[in-house]
């Protein structure tokens, strides 16, 4: 690897404790925690590892995307009661119990309108081709790496990586 710019190096795992000691590993070679990419086919949650990106904004956007529709659900009925009044027999123009229906509808479309977008764009789907996969992934392997070692680093991160049985690999 003398000479040439790592893009990432990797290693694959059969089992999670193999790969909870390889992120242990690459930590204690000063490695952070935002630089470790693990890859799992499957939620491991009862591994340290697999609670790292637990903590989301999801439902949050999601309640914007729900406020956000209903404040247009709310605008669309009244606007169109109002621009077009009809003879309504002394009865108001602007009628709220039917508009409900409208109001929550399109408060539901903002709320999954919202959320989809998010997971598009937080889950990387957008992207064509992730720097950092292996297709032995889908086959059950855990990977582990780090994108973008500085060369100084890679004997380190060698050692961590294959001290717990991982196949190592790069990409240059």
């Amino acid at each position: 690897m003398e000479g040439q710019s790592v893009k990432a190096i990797y290693a694959l795992y059969g089992d999670a404790d193999a790969a909870q000691r390889a992120v242990d590993g690459l930590r204690a070679a000063g490695v952070a925690e935002r630089d470790i990419t693990i890859i799992s086919g499957e939620p491991i949650e009862e591994y340290e590892f697999g609670q790292r990106d637990k903590a989301t904004w999801l439902h949050w956007i999601a309640g914007a995307g729900g406020f956000a529709g209903l404040l247009v659900g709310t605008w669309l009925t009244w606007f169109a009661e109002t621009a077009w009044p009809l003879s309504t027999g002394n009865m108001p123009i602007v009628s709220w119990w039917p508009n409900l229906i409208i109001m929550f509808e399109l408060t539901m479309l903002g709320a999954i309108l919202a959320t989809v977008v998010t997971l598009v764009v937080a889950g990387g789907l957008a992207r064509r081709k992730p720097v950092l996969y292996d297709p032995e992934v889908a086959n059950g392997k855990i990977l582990v790496g780090v994108e973008n070692p500085r060369d100084a680093d890679l004997p380190k991160l060698e050692r961590a990586l294959t001290a717990p049985s991982g196949r190592l690999k790069t990409i240059s």
